[in-house]
């Protein structure tokens, strides 16, 4: 901390009383240091045994092997999967910031190496979710090596985990759940319209579909639009201040009522009012259970990194760069939703797989 002083007042005055100085303001300057790469050589040594005459060579610890330390291992994986970066830009940060050269086939080892320290953290994220009593399902298309997979993610407010599968089918939802019967919060595909348990269906997909009916030029699709996304939103405003009885009995009588007036419709206004009223059940479970959100919007937000990787990257090239997409996505999205950094996290994982030893995994 350095305190500055005037030098003056404005009438002209320089002779100012230092004991009377009071700060009034603090400006920071920050600064990166000059950063200089620690590089330790190890000379292995051997010799000749005085008892037996064979040759004797020195060994590397488990924690000497790697050729990149945990910290460096962290910021490559910190690039390349929290931030998404390319190989070669990766590659290019470590030259021009780092200063010294990298081979793209070095980067996949650290990558390689990295995505085995996260296994414990991923596993444990995977329990953890499987125990809470709401979660938000969400799916998207994924690719390996050109052939369509699908990205899964089940998300809470606490935690985010991810699987890779070959199928958008009703076994690889019940891999991703395994034994968990809480709560789900989804969009209504049919895999998720069977759920056994309570199901909170997503209200801001049907208030998309209100809306573009109401949009329409037929204007009978167009009004019932316009009722329909009037009623969703004033549902999905109780989230936050829940009704008095007289407004649920009003709200459910007049939703009923136009769902009923327009059941029968032969047009995407029936087809939406009979949507529906089969989902009845499924619209306001929020309302009844606290934890529970009246939007899938949390595993949509948790998925968008993963769309934006595939677009980016085309996705995978094999088995490992899925496992490699579940651990570090699951590591990322759980300490964006924790507003905690990744990058210590990364550290310790790294360090901990390096000495082989096991990781605190407390914080999940």
């Amino acid at each position: 901390m350095i305190p500055i002083n005037p030098k003056s007042c404005s009438c002209g005055n320089r002779h100012l009383d230092t004991e009377k100085m009071q700060a009034f303001y603090t400006h920071q300057h920050i600064e990166l240091p000059l950063i200089q790469m620690h590089v330790t050589h190890y000379v292995l040594n051997q010799c000749q045994c005085n008892k037996c005459g064979k040759t004797v060579k020195a060994q590397l610890t488990k924690e000497q092997q790697p050729g990149y330390g945990a910290r460096l291992s962290a910021l490559i994986a910190e690039l390349s999967g929290i931030e998404g970066s390319s190989r070669q830009v990766v590659q290019g940060f470590c030259q021009s910031v780092l200063g010294f050269t990298i081979s793209t086939g070095a980067i996949q080892n650290v990558i390689d190496r990295v995505s085995a320290a996260l296994k414990s953290a991923y596993d444990r994220i995977g329990q953890v979710v499987r125990i809470q009593p709401v979660n938000h399902v969400d799916e998207t298309s994924w690719r390996q090596d050109g052939k369509l997979k699908w990205l899964w993610t089940m998300v809470n407010k606490d935690l985010a985990y991810y699987m890779v599968h070959n199928n958008r089918s009703k076994e690889a939802f019940l891999e991703l759940v395994d034994d968990w019967k809480g709560i789900l919060v989804s969009d209504n595909y049919r895999l998720y319209t069977g759920w056994i348990n309570l199901r909170q269906s997503c209200l801001a997909h049907y208030i998309r579909q209100a809306g573009d009916l109401s949009e329409r030029e037929d204007e009978s699709m167009s009004r019932f639009g316009e009722n329909i996304l009037k009623e969703l939103r004033l549902l999905c405003h109780w989230a936050k201040a829940p009704p008095s009885e007289k407004q649920w009995t009003q709200f459910y009588s007049r939703i009923i009522l136009l769902l009923f007036l327009f059941e029968n419709a032969d047009d995407d206004a029936g087809k939406l009012a009979r949507l529906l009223l089969r989902e009845l059940d499924s619209l306001w479970v929020f309302l009844d259970h606290e934890g529970v959100e009246p939007t899938n919007n949390r595993a949509e937000r948790a998925l968008r990194f993963g769309v934006l990787w595939r677009k980016r990257s085309y996705g995978t090239q094999s088995e490992k760069g899925n496992r490699w997409v579940e651990r570090i996505l699951s590591l990322k999205e759980t300490c964006r939703i924790r507003s905690m950094p990744s990058f210590p996290m990364l550290v310790n994982l790294i360090n901990c797989y390096f000495k082989e030893q096991q990781p605190d995994l407390g914080w999940i």
